[in-house]
């Protein structure tokens, strides 16, 4: 078994957050969701209003978007997406982040509610598709 096997079958490793490549279930997708959520509301939490906010926030934000986009494009491939459309699912949710308080704000709930249902909701697709093996394989 190779490395990224390994990384495949067990999706609540770093792998989950580390690689966009490959497929995951919408148990895993929300585990990860949560984690991001938190960890951003988190950040916010203890870093906004502080002087150190903005040089930390250089290097946590893109660490967080790269792991977002990697939780995204995983639960897209087991969709049959791209994982291109984690683009715009984080643009979504920069717009509703941390409330929804504008027309274009409400354009991005409506995004992320698209999310919620195609991404936590729906079953992956049946069978092999252009982004691996099904899950159960």
């Amino acid at each position: 078994m190779t490395r990224t096997d390994v990384a495949s079958k067990a999706p609540f490793t770093a792998a989950l957050f580390l690689s966009p490549k490959g497929r995951i279930d919408r148990r895993p997708f929300v585990v990860g969701v949560v984690v991001l959520v938190a960890v951003l509301a988190l950040f916010q939490w203890f870093a906004v209003g502080q002087w150190w906010h903005v040089p930390v926030g250089w290097v946590f934000y893109p660490a967080w978007v790269y792991a977002a986009v990697c939780v995204l494009a995983k639960r897209l491939h087991d969709r049959g997406r791209s994982g291109w459309w984690a683009a715009g699912v984080l643009i979504g949710f920069n717009f509703i982040w941390p409330y929804p308080d504008s027309l274009v704000g409400a354009a991005g709930l409506i995004v992320i509610i698209w999310a919620a249902v195609e991404l936590g909701w729906m079953k992956g697709e049946e069978g092999a598709n252009r982004h691996g093996p099904p899950l159960d394989a």
